[in-house]
């Protein structure tokens, strides 16, 4: 029976830690959204949010038709989490191309 409850409880912690990432990797990813979103209106600037989940904060250079922003995400819980993302890309008149993406937990 103890085996069963030590098993249940590494179990339990590995899930815990796989949400964690996935939730954080979530966050990174919104992050990179809202700055993205300031890619036609604005020269880019900092965004940032917090919800139940964890805080959202992403950044954007601009550079003439090149630009490069950033995402990070913290998850909250048990255990915390961090990922970060970053896209490289250019926009040509109405059309925006993405040449290299990083994702790290």
């Amino acid at each position: 029976m103890e085996l069963l409850l030590l098993d249940s409880t590494r179990a339990l912690q590995e899930a815990q830690r796989f949400r964690a990432r996935v939730i954080a990797a979530t966050l990174a990813e919104s992050g990179a959204e809202m700055s993205a979103a300031q890619l036609v209106t604005s020269a880019g600037g900092p965004a940032n949010a917090t919800d139940d989940q964890g805080t959202m904060s992403g950044t954007m250079k601009h550079f003439g038709t090149e630009f490069e922003i950033v995402g990070d995400g913290d998850a909250t819980g048990v255990p915390p989490a961090h990922a970060h993302v970053e896209l490289k890309g250019a926009v040509f008149e109405n059309r925006v191309q993405i040449d290299f993406a990083t994702h790290t937990p």
